[in-house]
C-alpha cells in the first residue's frame, strides 16, 4: 500500500474505537505501513493528520515494539505535532514508551531506546506541560516526566515547579494527577 493509498483510507477513521482497531490491525498485519503512517502523521497541517495519530496510538497500546525501527523518526518530529486532536496520541505514546522503559518486567523498548530519544521525548513532555494544551496530554506528560526523572535527576524539580504553579488554575482531573505525582517525587 502507497503512503497516498493509506492517506486516503485514513479519511475513513473517526472517533469510534472499532475504525481505530480496524486500522491500528491493519497496520499492525503491515508493519511496512508504519512509516508511512508516521509521515501522514507530521504532515501536521492536515485534516488527516490526527487520525494517522490515533491509529498509530493504537498500533502502540496494542504492540508497543512495532515502533522500534522508527523511533528516530518518530521522536525526531513529533515536537512538530500541535494540532490537539494529535498532540494527545503523541502524548500517550510517550507514555507508552516511558511506562515500557520503566518497567519491571524486560522488554525489548528498554534496548531500543536511546539517550537521544529519552531527550527528545522529555524536551515534546515539558513543552506539552507548559503550553497551552488539554488536560490528557498534559497528564500523559506527567507521568512520563516523573518516569524519566528516574534517570535524568534534574526533572523531578522541574516537573514539581511546574505542577505546583499550575495546580489552582487547572481543572479537577489535572490537580487529581499532579497531587498523585507530587506525592510519588516527595516519597
Amino acid at each position: 500500500m502507497t503512503t497516498e493509498t493509506l492517506y486516503k483510507e485514513l479519511n475513513y477513521v473517526n472517533h469510534s474505537r472499532e475504525k481505530r482497531m480496524y486500522y491500528a490491525q491493519m497496520v499492525i498485519n503491515n508493519s511496512s505501513l508504519i512509516p508511512k503512517l508516521i509521515e501522514i502523521l507530521m504532515q501536521v497541517d492536515d485534516k488527516v493528520s490526527p487520525r494517522a495519530a490515533w491509529v498509530l496510538e493504537f498500533v502502540c497500546k496494542d504492540n508497543l515494539n512495532v515502533i522500534i525501527p522508527y523511533l528516530d523518526l518518530f521522536t525526531t518530529n513529533m515536537h512538530r505535532v500541535k494540532k490537539e486532536q494529535a498532540v494527545r496520541p503523541v502524548a500517550k505514546i510517550c507514555e507508552y514508551l516511558a511506562n515500557a522503559y520503566f518497567s519491571k518486567t524486560e522488554n525489548k523498548i528498554k534496548d531500543a531506546l536511546t539517550q537521544t530519544h529519552k531527550e527528545r521525548i522529555v524536551e515534546v513532555a515539558f513543552e506539552y506541560m507548559i503550553c497551552d494544551y488539554k488536560v490528557a496530554p498534559k497528564a500523559y506528560s506527567m507521568t512520563t516526566l516523573y518516569l524519566f526523572g528516574k534517570e535524568f535527576n534534574w526533572i523531578h524539580p522541574e516537573l514539581a515547579i511546574i505542577l505546583e504553579r499550575d495546580f489552582y488554575k487547572e481543572s479537577a482531573a489535572f490537580k487529581a494527577r499532579a497531587r498523585h505525582i507530587l506525592k510519588k517525587i516527595k516519597a
